[in-house]
């Protein structure tokens, strides 16, 4: 955005830089200027009383790759990223395509349904899970009420309630994402393909899923993301076990007081994250093709 700003005041686009600017100037404040003070922060060295003391050091950045326990932090975010982005973005891709088909009333609810949970806040809307899959909870009597099960399963705290919580809060904008596009999708192309032969899964695989490609990636990235860096859905669902470097990060700069250190983690998850998405994005725009502009 930065460098269209550059270009239109170079063309003297007045009119242009006026429409842009504040968010230009949002965009300064609130992002470009704190990741530079993180910046800092994580080149600053610990101290033993205080969060940091002044000065120029790569302590922080070694310490982090140096650490087993953040190596295991690491691999454990990235796991629960790929298990809740595959899900997530499996079912938003049925999900919008059954909101795509509807009609009247029934596309009304479905999309209306898929915007509700965002109107609930992120703890709220995750603590809720916690009776429901807890084993003395609602899903637990349920099955064996019903003869599944034959004692309490421990769904929540887990890796299956982390994973589930965590699917929950990215489900939405997956949907949202791949919905956007396969509502500009002719379907006489669908037709023309039953017509020709194609059966209604080939014609789904065929022409659907192409066609919402460019929806798949936003989804995709946005859900991974999302899930490695995730906080409330772990903390709040996952045992001991299910922790990520969020809340690692949490704990080094408000408990610990370690800033040096929990700055230094930041910023290398935030690249490893970039670098992985970036990757994504080249997967669909390059190897399988379809997705321009994204």
């Amino acid at each position: 955005m930065f460098a269209w700003l550059g270009r239109r005041i170079k063309s003297r686009d007045t009119e242009s830089v006026l429409l842009v600017a504040p968010l230009a100037a949002f965009e300064l404040v609130f992002f470009v200027v704190p990741f530079l003070i993180l910046v800092r922060m994580s080149l600053n060295e610990s101290a033993q009383a205080g969060p940091y003391q002044s000065g120029f050091t790569l302590d922080a950045y070694r310490s982090v790759l140096d650490s087993g326990l953040y190596h295991d932090l690491v691999f454990f975010s990235f796991k629960l990223g790929v298990i809740a982005t595959t899900v997530a973005v499996l079912l938003a891709l049925f999900y919008a395509y059954a909101a795509y088909r509807a009609t009247g009333f029934r596309k009304s609810l479905l999309l209306f349904s898929i915007i509700l949970p965002l109107l609930t806040t992120l703890v709220v809307k995750t603590y809720a899970w916690r009776p429901l899959l807890a084993p003395n909870g609602v899903l637990n009597n349920v099955l064996m009420s019903i003869g599944l099960i034959g004692s309490p399963i421990q769904f929540a705290p887990g890796m299956f309630g982390t994973v589930v919580g965590q699917v929950y809060i990215v489900f939405p904008y997956a949907v949202l994402a791949i919905y956007s596009v396969l509502s500009t999708m002719d379907w006489d192309t669908v037709e023309a393909a039953r017509d020709l032969g194609a059966s209604r899964p080939r014609s789904f695989l065929e022409v659907v899923v192409p066609e919402a490609l460019p929806g798949i990636a936003v989804a995709t990235v946005v859900s991974f993301a999302w899930s490695v860096g995730a906080y409330a859905a772990p903390s709040q669902l996952g045992s001991g076990q299910q922790t990520t470097f969020a809340m690692e990060i949490e704990s080094l700069m408000l408990t610990a007081f370690d800033w040096p250190t929990g700055a230094a983690f930041s910023l290398l998850m935030l690249g490893g994250m970039l670098v992985v998405s970036l990757a994504v994005m080249r997967l669909f725009t390059g190897s399988i093709g379809g997705v321009q502009d994204v």
